[in-house]
């Protein structure tokens, strides 16, 4: 080779230039941490105070990396740590990462990512980043980008929030936005199972443990392997099943009820809960080493009273969904009136809501508000009426009409569900409690 050739520069894939930093704690003690510093700030990551992520993992240097961003993307630069930074299996000492990596410290794992990278914009007044979600606020936004970081790691997840927030769907999206799903999604209602009939539902049985066990059966844990388990309603379990619940964990095996053969399981495990999990673990109704399990991270679902800017793409998805057509006449003052409601039920509630008006053929502000906010109507009789005749009060009328509609409604889904009130609830999107109420309303319980 000639002394004067120089050495040819090659193309190579352009990485995303950072302006700010996002870091996260995806896994180990301080799981759902989430640090955004100054744009252009190298920000320090360690057990000291005066880091700008300090984390309370035993096995990290007090002082132990930096990053910074770059137009090339992250840079890392190990600060002579005692046991070093990670990216995979390689050990990382001054490099440069895309967004998007993780890097692990000890038992804790980063998730690097840009603060400033564009997020996708609503479409008109609608948008939908999360599967099977409808929102437009900055609150709803946050749990979208939440999401889909800790989708991409295994650590186990807590969705909390009020009961008709959308845990369930948070739970689903996690699922399905991971690698986990193209394998099971099995949801399992510890609030709707009896104590003696948990643990052959989490692990199965075998033919024979008990009385009505007339053949083998898989349980959830069983079914869910290579994919997602979802506890809803964890905080409802008695302490034999956390113990149980605990040990699988743990292990990462099990017995069915009855048997005594271990079974291997891979599952992630998602719990949602609309108690708030450490009272009950100050309180101990809740087993602290079971919460720091399920919590590897945290998910917070708000209130619907706390986003009322996503009412109206809630209210026009839910009309769009029931009747298939765009164009209902929802008026701004009735969008208004309904953002400004306290929606007990939330995103549930809200739906049921949509579902009356619609049933009863129109989307209007006195058929979807209670009561007390509604305000009479003045209608013209229709042709051939006498308007000697007595009117109902509209109260009355409307009164009547929704137990017309909610007796034909709830005899048909229970029905069709066989009788079984936990799917009539899941599928009517429903609280178990208030649907068992209205069937005992209407004798059909």
């Amino acid at each position: 080779m000639a002394g004067d050739e120089r050495t040819r520069e090659v193309s190579r894939p352009a990485l995303d230039k950072v302006h700010r930093l996002s870091i996260a704690v995806a896994r180990g003690r301080d799981a759902g941490k989430l640090v955004e510093p100054a744009a252009g700030h190298v920000a320090s990551v360690g057990t000291a105070a005066d880091n700008d992520v300090v984390l309370t993992d035993d096995a990290v240097s007090r002082y132990h990396l930096e990053l910074a961003p770059t137009a090339d993307g992250i840079a890392v630069r190990d600060l002579g740590s005692t046991n070093g930074t990670f990216a995979g299996a390689v050990r990382v000492r001054d490099a440069v990462v895309p967004r998007g990596s993780q890097l692990r410290v000890g038992g804790t794992v980063l998730m690097l990512d840009a603060a400033d990278a564009p997020r996708p914009e609503a479409s008109g007044a609608r948008e939908l980043e999360l599967p099977g979600m409808v929102f437009a606020s900055e609150a709803m936004r946050e749990v979208a980008r939440r999401v889909r970081m800790l989708a991409a790691v295994g650590t186990s997840v807590l969705v909390h929030g009020e009961t008709g927030a959308g845990k369930e769907l948070v739970a689903r999206a996690l699922h399905e936005l991971g690698p986990r799903a193209v394998q099971a999604f099995v949801v399992v209602d510890c609030a709707s199972l009896a104590p003696s009939l948990l643990e052959a539902e989490l692990f199965g049985h075998e033919k024979g443990a008990f009385t009505g066990a007339v053949r083998e059966r898989a349980g959830a844990f069983e079914r869910a392997d290579g994919g997602t388990v979802f506890l809803d309603e964890v905080g409802e379990l008695p302490p034999l099943a956390q113990a149980s619940l605990l040990g699988v964990l743990e292990r990462r095996r099990f017995r069915r009820v009855g048997g005594d053969r271990e079974i291997a399981v891979d599952v992630r495990v998602v719990s949602a809960t609309n108690r708030d999990l450490r009272s009950e673990v100050n309180r101990g109704s809740f087993r602290a080493d079971l919460y720091f399990r399920l919590a590897g991270a945290r998910v917070v679902v708000p209130p619907l009273r706390e986003r009322p800017d996503d009412v109206a793409v809630l209210v026009r998805h839910f009309a769009q969904e029931m009747t298939g057509s765009d164009a209902l006449p929802i008026s701004d003052e009735t969008l208004t009136a309904l953002a400004a409601q306290h929606w007990a039920g939330n995103v549930r509630e809200l739906r049921s809501a949509v579902e009356r008006a619609v049933a009863f053929g129109a989307v209007e502000l006195g058929a979807m508000l209670d009561d007390a906010t509604e305000t009479p109507r003045t209608t013209s009789a229709p042709a051939g009426t006498t308007t000697d005749a007595p009117i109902e009060r509209y109260r009355d009328a409307k009164a009547n009409a929704v137990a017309a509609f909610e007796r034909t409604y709830l005899a048909s889904v229970i029905e069709r569900c066989g009788g079984n009130a936990s799917e009539a609830a899941r599928r009517a999107q429903m609280d178990r409690p208030y649907l068992l109420a209205l069937l005992r309303r209407y004798g059909l319980r």
